[in-house]
């Protein structure tokens, strides 16, 4: 039977080595024939109290190491920065009591401002603190021609 040259590249030339196709030899290597597979003696080689010994002290290298790689998990503490810093044991917030009737309507806020108004540079001068804010041209006028000026109107 004459063998094409795809089933000659594929599995080989047959016959060149050995004279008999169907020989195992050619599964065998050297390695494979010299190698003898343990054989076990069919007794216990170590006793039971050293194998419990030796996997005693196995399991407390395991756990050590485990320590050491992953640190214990935190428990997370929700809690705001305002509830953080501004919390005193033992105090009872307590809300002050009304010195004076304030009409939210018509009363001026009390602000930053209103309270430092005096000392604010460039501001237009405050004559009563109940009195609203106004345009006022003391800024641009001329000191001269200020001179001659009155008071200005009372605000009611």
């Amino acid at each position: 039977m004459e063998e094409t040259r795809t089933q000659i590249q594929r599995y080989g030339h047959r016959g060149i080595l050995t004279m008999d196709q169907e020989s195992k030899m050619e599964t065998v290597t050297t390695l494979k024939t010299a190698y003898i597979t343990p054989k076990s003696p069919g007794v216990r080689l170590r006793g039971i109290r050293g194998e419990l010994l030796e996997k005693h002290i196995a399991q407390m290298i395991r756990e050590e190491v485990q320590a050491e790689w992953t640190p214990p998990i935190q428990k997370t503490d929700f809690c705001s920065t305002t509830q953080k810093d501004f919390f005193v044991e033992g105090f009872v917030p307590l809300t002050p009591e009304t010195t004076q009737v304030h009409d939210y309507k018509t009363d001026q806020a009390v602000t930053f401002w209103s309270e430092n108004c005096q000392q604010v540079q460039g501001a237009t001068a405050v004559h009563t603190l109940k009195a609203p804010f106004r345009k006022s041209a003391l800024f641009s006028t001329p000191i001269s021609e200020r001179l001659d000026e009155i008071d200005l109107p009372p605000d009611n």
